[in-house]
């Protein structure tokens, strides 16, 4: 069975910056740098949107439509299937606190299954010219979390030739960094 070879990042395939929508991965409660600096990155390249996603983990996807929108359901059959409402609603009202009257049009898409796939879907449904995220949280379930996944930026940047714009959110201080054999 011959496989068909992946498209490949090129100058053929590059989104131009200006005036194309913006993609950005989003979490309840994720630090409002990440969001302010999507709108700041859409001021700048006369973003005609910008489009806030959250990829709910916990469903799947039933329906991709070509406007970006997918038509979810519960991985679990016993879950209450109106709870993800109120994720939504805790994002929309999220955002609005954070970007107040902002100079660019936003809206909150709700995604479902791995982030990657979600957010690659969208960006590719929308002609998004760049997609940001945000680093994970800082904690040693974080760091574990991460090594054993990866990061939703590391499977974007590898997986879709968009760019992807990380948004850091803890620092690490150089100094304090000791290799395992000078501990």
């Amino acid at each position: 069975m011959s496989r068909t070879p992946v498209p490949q990042p090129g100058v053929d395939r590059m989104t131009p910056f200006a005036e194309h929508p913006v993609v950005v991965g989003v979490v309840p409660g994720q630090h409002d740098l990440v969001a302010l600096t999507a709108m700041a990155w859409a001021r700048a390249a006369r973003a005609p949107i910008v489009y806030f996603a959250f990829a709910d983990t916990s469903r799947y996807v039933v329906e991709e439509h070509a406007d970006g929108y997918v038509l979810h359901a519960p991985i679990d059959p016993d879950v209450t299937d109106d709870a993800w409402n109120d994720v939504e609603r805790g994002l929309r009202d999220q955002m609005a606190g954070v970007l107040g009257a902002s100079p660019v049009p936003w809206e909150v898409r709700y995604l479902a299954g791995r982030p990657d796939r979600a957010l690659t879907h969208l960006a590719r449904a929308v002609d998004a010219a760049v997609i940001v995220v945000g680093t994970r949280a800082s904690g040693s379930i974080s760091r574990v979390r991460e090594l054993v996944e990866g990061s939703v930026a590391m499977h974007l940047a590898h997986h879709q030739h968009r760019p992807v714009l990380t948004v850091p959110l803890a620092v690490v201080d150089w100094k304090e960094i000791r290799a395992p054999w000078e501990q």
